[in-house]
C-alpha cells in the first residue's frame, strides 16, 4: 500500500476535499475492478465517462476519487480530488505507484504510422541474441525478457504499462522498446515515463476518424519528441516530409537516418532478391532476410537505435543479417507449384502501395500478382477508395473482401473500396465478402511463379464482426488452400 499524497506527486491539482495521507491499495479507472482501499480516477472516455460510476465505486469501497468535475454530494471519509485532465493524472500516478519504473532502465519508443512493430520487435530480438535482458511493448504482444503476455492495444493503458515496466524492472532488464501510438498520446498513456530515446518512422494515411486532420495527427505523433529529456536522443526518417518536424523544440539529441538524404545514418539497397536484399550501412555492406525498402528503413532506424545504445557497429551488422521477419509483416512462403504467397498487415494506404511497390520490383514481368485486401469497419472511411484505387492498380487481379467488420456491414465496406477503382482496373477486380473464400479463389487463379498478396490482417489470429471474435489467420488459411490445390 501507499500513501494517497505520494501516488498524487506531480500531478496538477484544482481541488482536494479530504485526507491525501491515507493509504492506497490500488489504482483504478475501471470501476468493475474496483476493491476495498483503492483510488479510483474517473476518466471521460470516447464511449464512456467514468464520472457516472464514481457511486458505484464508493460502494465498493475505495478510499479515494480522482475526477475532472466534483460530484454534486461528497460523503465523508472519502477524500476528492479534482483535476483538469483525469487521463493524464492517471499516467503520472500509474508511475509513482509502481515507483517511477521506466526510470530503471532504458526505455526507447517508436512512433509513426508504418513500422512501428517491425523495428521494436526486431530491435527487442536483437538485443536479446546480443545476451541482454530485453522486454517489449508491442501490437503483437508484451514480453518481459522470456515471459509473454497478451496485448490487445498498441499502446496499452498507462496502468498496464507501468505495472509491465516494474516486472521488466525487478527482473533485471536493461533495454525495453515500445510502440507508441498517435491514439496513446492523445490519451496521454505515455504521460510520467522517461524515454532514452524515440523514433519516428514515417506518417501517412491513418487514423483520421480520430484525429480528424492529418496536421492534428502530425502534432500527436511529435508529443513524444516534445517531451525527451536532454539527456535522451530522437531519432527521424528525414526522407520523410515529418521527419524534420519531429525535431523541433526537442531537448533531445537529434539524429536522423535516410536512403536518400545526407543524415547521420545512411543506407542504400544494392541488390533486390525475393529472399532477401543486399544493403550499404555506413560503408558496410549487409544481406538481410527482411525485402523492400520499408525494412531498409526499419533496419537504418534498428542500427542507429543498437549504436545509440552503446553495441558496437559490427556486431550489430552482425546481429541484424540474422534477423528474421516479424510475423504477418511480409510474411511468405513458397508452396510446392511455385506459388509465393504473402501475408502483410498493410492496412493503410501508404503500408499497401509500399509492399506492392517491393513486389513488382521483384517481379520478372510474366508472373501475375493477386491481392486479397478488405478495410477494417469502425474506422477511418476516407481510406478506403484509396486502398482499392491501388489494389487495383498495381495488381492484375484484386479480390476484395471483409478484413474486420467490427459494427459495419461487409458489404458496405467493400463497396466503398470498390468506388475508388478507376474504369481500366474494374475487370481486375473480384468482390467476396468471405474472407475464407477470397483467399481460396486467390489460391485457384495463381499458377506457378505467381504471387498472392493477402494485406491488412497480419498476424492477427481473429476477425471481429460485431464485438464477436472467430479464429481466423491468414497465413494459416493461405496454406491450407494451397495445400487443397496442390492435391
Amino acid at each position: 500500500m501507499k500513501l494517497l499524497k505520494d501516488i498524487l506527486y506531480g500531478v496538477g491539482l484544482n481541488a482536494v476535499s479530504g485526507d491525501t495521507n491515507v493509504l492506497i491499495n490500488q489504482v483504478h479507472f475501471d470501476s468493475r475492478q474496483i476493491g476495498m482501499d483503492d483510488v479510483f480516477v474517473a476518466i471521460k472516455g470516447l464511449q464512456v465517462d467514468g464520472h457516472k460510476f464514481i457511486a458505484k465505486a464508493i460502494d465498493a469501497g475505495v478510499k479515494a476519487v480522482v475526477c475532472e468535475v466534483m460530484p454534486e454530494m461528497v460523503i465523508n471519509g472519502i477524500t476528492y480530488i479534482q483535476v483538469k485532465d483525469s487521463q493524464q493524472a492517471l499516467a503520472v500516478m500509474a508511475a509513482n505507484f509502481y515507483d517511477n519504473p521506466s526510470k530503471n532502465l532504458k526505455l526507447v519508443g517508436v512512433t509513426g504510422t508504418n513500422g512501428k512493430t517491425t523495428i521494436s520487435t526486431l530491435l527487442y530480438n536483437l538485443f536479446k541474441s546480443a545476451g541482454y535482458k530485453v522486454g517489449l511493448i508491442s501490437t503483437i504482444k508484451i514480453m518481459v525478457d522470456d515471459k509473454e503476455f497478451a496485448t490487445t492495444h498498441t499502446t496499452p493503458d498507462s496502468l498496464t504499462i507501468n505495472k509491465c515496466l516494474d516486472l521488466m524492472s525487478q527482473a533485471g532488464v536493461e533495454f525495453c522498446f515500445m510502440e507508441v501510438s498517435s491514439h496513446g498520446l492523445h490519451q496521454k498513456r505515455a504521460e510520467g515515463l522517461h524515454f532514452q530515446g524515440a523514433v519516428f518512422t514515417n506518417l501517412s494515411h491513418d487514423h483520421l476518424d480520430y484525429h480528424k486532420t492529418f496536421a492534428a495527427y502530425r502534432d500527436t505523433k511529435k508529443l513524444l519528441f516534445d517531451g525527451l529529456t536532454k539527456t535522451a536522443f530522437a531519432l527521424t526518417n528525414l526522407d520523410d516530409k515529418n521527419g524534420a518536424v519531429m525535431l523541433q523544440n526537442t531537448k533531445a539529441k537529434k539524429l536522423s537516418y535516410s536512403l536518400k538524404s545526407m543524415t547521420d545514418y545512411r543506407g542504400q539497397i544494392l541488390e533486390r532478391q525475393l529472399d532477401g536484399q543486399l544493403l550499404k550501412v555506413d560503408d558496410n555492406e549487409l544481406w538481410t532476410k527482411l525485402i523492400g525498402d520499408f525494412n531498409a528503413y526499419n533496419i537504418l532506424a534498428i542500427y542507429a537505435v543498437a549504436i545509440e545504445l552503446g553495441l558496437e557497429r559490427l556486431e550489430v551488422l552482425r546481429l541484424i543479417s540474422e534477423l528474421q521477419t516479424v510475423d504477418g509483416r511480409f510474411q511468405y512462403f513458397v508452396s510446392k507449384n511455385k506459388i509465393t504467397a504473402i501475408v502483410d498487415y498493410a492496412h493503410t494506404p501508404d503500408a499497401l502501395k509500399n509492399v506492392l511497390n517491393t513486389i513488382n520490383t521483384l517481379r520478372t514481368g510474366n508472373e501475375k500478382v493477386i491481392t486479397v485486401v478488405g478495410c477494417g469497419g469502425d474506422r477511418d472511411k476516407s481510406k478506403r477508395p484509396v486502398m482499392g484505387h491501388i489494389a487495383s492498380e498495381m495488381s492484375q487481379q484484386a479480390i476484395f473482401t471483409s478484413d474486420n467488420p467490427r459494427t459495419e456491414e461487409p458489404a458496405t465496406i467493400i463497396q466503398e473500396m470498390e468506388a475508388g477503382v478507376e474504369p481500366q482496373n474494374t475487370r481486375k477486380v473480384l468482390s467476396i465478402e468471405n474472407r475464407r473464400q477470397a483467399i481460396r479463389t486467390a489460391c485457384k487463379l495463381a499458377v506457378a511463379n505467381d504471387i498472392i498478396l493477402v494485406a491488412g490482417k497480419g498476424h492477427e489470429t481473429y476477425q471481429e464482426t460485431n464485438g464477436v471474435r472467430t479464429e481466423f489467420d491468414d497465413f494459416k488459411e493461405l496454406k491450407i488452400a494451397l495445400k487443397e490445390i496442390e492435391g
